[in-house]
C-alpha cells in the first residue's frame, strides 16, 4: 500500500504543475490587469521587432514577460500584422487583448502637445496635424456657435478658450472632439474663486481671459505676470490705451519678431495703440498663471515697463521715469555688448507712447 501511493506522488505533484500552469498561462493570456489602473503609454516604432515590442510591453508591466509574449505572438502567426504607433494599456492587460490592439490598432493615441501663448494660427495646424485630420475640419469645429453661446461669448471666435496642455487622444478621434475637451481643460481649469474677483474688479470672464492672453504674451518670468497685468489694468481704469506690442502682433496678417513703427497703423480693433481699451478678445491661449495674474494683479501704480536683456523688465510709474529706464536699459544692452555704438534692435517699451 505504502509503494502504491508513492508511485501516485509524482502523477499528483504533475498534474498540479501542469493545472497551475495553465492557471498562470490563462491568466497571462486573458489579462489580470484593473481598467482603473493608471495606463501607461508605449510606442511602437515602425519597423520593431516582436523582440522589441515585447521588451517595450514588458518593461512598462503591460505583459508579464516579454518571452513569453513572443512565444505567444509566435502561435498565432499574427506578428508581422503589427501596427506601429503610440498606444495605452493598463499593467497586466493580457497578451490576447494587447496582441489584439496592437493588430487592429485600437489602443493607439495621439498626443498634441499646445503651449502656452499659442494662438488659434498655431493651434490649427498643431491639432489637424497630431489627429491627422485637415486643417478645415479644425477651423470648422473651432466656429461652432453652440460653445459661443455656452461660453458667453461676444466674439464669434474661441480664441483664449482652448486650455494650452499636452492631450493624448484615443486614435479616430475628431477634431470637433478635440476641441470640446480644450475647452472643457478650460472650464476646469477656472477657478470658483476667480468668479468673486471679476466682481470685485468690476470685470467679465472675457475680459479677464482677453487680459491673461497679453500677459502671457508680455511675460517672461513667472514672477513678473501680476506686475504687467497691473500696468495693463492701471492704464484701462485711467482710460489711457494699453499700446501692448502683442496686440499689433496678433492684428497684422502675418506673425512678425518684432513690432515697427509702421506696423503701428495697421488698422484693427485689436491695434492697442490705436483704439481704446482691451480688444475685442484674446490673442492667445493663456495658461492658468496668467490667468490669476489678471485677476489679481499686485497692487502697484505701475503704468509702464520696458524689457530688459535678461527677458525681465522694469517697471514705472511715470513717463519721465519710463524715459529714463529706457535709455538706462538701452546702455547696458551697449555694455553688454561690448561696443559703444551697437547695432542691435533696442530693447522693446511697451508701452511706447504717452
Amino acid at each position: 500500500m505504502a509503494r502504491r501511493r508513492s508511485s501516485s506522488l509524482p502523477r499528483r505533484v504533475a498534474l498540479l504543475a501542469l493545472l497551475f500552469a495553465g492557471f498562470w498561462t490563462w491568466r497571462e493570456v486573458s489579462g489580470t490587469g484593473d481598467a482603473a489602473d493608471a495606463p501607461a503609454q508605449v510606442t511602437i516604432p515602425r519597423g520593431a521587432s516582436v523582440r522589441a515590442a515585447a521588451e517595450s510591453l514588458a518593461a512598462h508591466e503591460v505583459v508579464g514577460s516579454a518571452r513569453v509574449f513572443r512565444w505567444y505572438v509566435s502561435l498565432t502567426g499574427k506578428g508581422r500584422a503589427i501596427k506601429p504607433g503610440r498606444y495605452r494599456f493598463v499593467a497586466r492587460a493580457g497578451y490576447a487583448p494587447v496582441l489584439d490592439a496592437l493588430v487592429n490598432g485600437r489602443a493607439i493615441v495621439r498626443t498634441v502637445v499646445v503651449p502656452e501663448g499659442f494662438d488659434l494660427r498655431d493651434i490649427t495646424p498643431a491639432l489637424a496635424r497630431g489627429l491627422e485630420v485637415p486643417e478645415d475640419s479644425v477651423r470648422a469645429a473651432m466656429a461652432d456657435t453652440a460653445w459661443q453661446r455656452r461660453l458667453d461669448l461676444p466674439v464669434p471666435s474661441l480664441e483664449g478658450y482652448l486650455f494650452p496642455a499636452t492631450y493624448t487622444f484615443p486614435d479616430g478621434t475628431t477634431a470637433r472632439d478635440a476641441v470640446e475637451a480644450m475647452v472643457e481643460r478650460f472650464l476646469a481649469s477656472w477657478k470658483p474663486e476667480w468668479d468673486a474677483r471679476l466682481t470685485a474688479m468690476s470685470i467679465s470672464r472675457h475680459d479677464a481671459v482677453t487680459m491673461a492672453s497679453i500677459v502671457e504674451k508680455e511675460a517672461r518670468k513667472p514672477e513678473e505676470r501680476p506686475l504687467i497685468a497691473a500696468v495693463y489694468w492701471n492704464r484701462v481704469k485711467k482710460g489711457m490705451r494699453l499700446q501692448a506690442d502683442p496686440t499689433v502682433q496678433y492684428a497684422l496678417p502675418q506673425h512678425v519678431a518684432r513690432v515697427l513703427y509702421k506696423d503701428l497703423e495697421v488698422d484693427s480693433k485689436y491695434n492697442t495703440y490705436r483704439y481704446d481699451g482691451l480688444p475685442p478678445g484674446p490673442i492667445a491661449s493663456p495658461g492658468e498663471a496668467s490667468l490669476a495674474a489678471a485677476v489679481a494683479p499686485a497692487d502697484v501704480p505701475y503704468l509702464y515697463f520696458v524689457a530688459r536683456s535678461d527677458g525681465g523688465h522694469e517697471f514705472r510709474t511715470t513717463f519721465e521715469e519710463h524715459t529714463r529706464a529706457i535709455a538706462t536699459v538701452r546702455a547696458a544692452a551697449r555694455r553688454a555688448a561690448g561696443t559703444g555704438n551697437s547695432k542691435s534692435p533696442p530693447p522693446r517699451s511697451t508701452p511706447k507712447l504717452q
